[in-house]
């Protein structure tokens, strides 16, 4: 299970979201995030949804690896779904028990789905297509802003940066950990759900004391390196706007220009 997850990994490719500005890229993707949730009829699902495979289509990742960056948050999906189902007003058409399942109940439960999956798919195309370094960049870019405010955005993107990038880094540590105990007589998987939570234990001890190390020795390798934050570093690697940049947002922009037209002329079902 934990060799499944993909969050926070970089896929190297050559695809046109790779080639893809860094800034431009984060700016459309968050964009494409907004657009799922202007959503309020089928039309303009099936327009995001069409959308979101074209976006995995030029990406050139492979469908196996975005399954698994989806099959983390499936009991967060079935959870929400299920929800949606049996909380909503209206007529029912069904009835359970004590609980009814309407017809506005089933619609909330697809459009939340669908809402959820397509949010994690586009994300992951975020951090599965630019690499750590193009990240940091193009986040302390689009913060500089906040200068003004005498925020220090180079450290501030640094820092989410290093955060995400961790996150494989400590799923494979746990999964070192876990063998390490059952190859000691550890069970895991057999038992209630309380046994479970009290097998975590012994896992969770190792893996603060694993990451507390790996901080610090992030921390002296960039010192070795005379790192003094952002103040008066050049770049090795400029970032420009090219033409595939000004057509993928002008792309975008029509896109949610139509997803916020079907909302006029087509009836709302959430």
């Amino acid at each position: 299970m934990l060799n499944d997850i993909t969050i926070g990994q970089y896929f190297p490719g050559n695809s046109l979201l790779h080639k893809m500005d860094a800034r431009m890229k984060i700016m459309l993707i968050l964009f494409l995030m907004i657009s799922v949730f202007v959503c309020k009829n089928y039309v303009a699902l099936e327009l995001a949804f069409c959308v979101t495979l074209l976006l995995v289509a030029i990406s050139k990742i492979k469908p196996s690896v975005i399954l698994k960056g989806i099959k983390p948050i499936i009991i967060i999906l079935l959870f929400t779904t299920f929800l949606n189902i049996f909380y909503s007003t209206g007529e029912p058409i069904a009835k359970l028990w004590i609980y009814k399942i309407t017809e506005r109940g089933l619609n909330n439960a697809l459009f939340m789905g669908t809402r959820i999956i397509l949010l994690v798919v586009i994300g992951l195309m975020l951090t599965y297509t630019t690499t750590p370094t193009s990240l940091t960049d193009a986040i302390e870019a689009l913060l500089k802003p906040l200068k003004v405010l005498g925020a220090d955005t180079h450290s501030l993107a640094m820092i989410m940066t290093i955060a995400l990038r961790f996150i494989p880094i400590l799923i494979e540590e746990v999964d070192k950990i876990m063998a390490a105990q059952k190859s000691r007589g550890a069970d895991m998987e057999s038992g209630g759900l309380i046994k479970r939570a009290k097998a975590v234990v012994p896992i969770l001890i190792p893996l603060f004391v694993s990451s507390f190390r790996r901080a610090n020795e992030l921390a002296d390798a960039m010192e070795c390196r005379c790192y003094r934050g952002g103040e008066g570093r050049t770049k090795m690697k400029v970032m420009h706007l090219h033409t595939r940049d000004y057509l993928s947002m002008i792309f975008v922009i029509l896109y949610f220009a139509g997803i916020i037209l079907t909302r006029v002329y087509f009836t709302n079902v959430i």
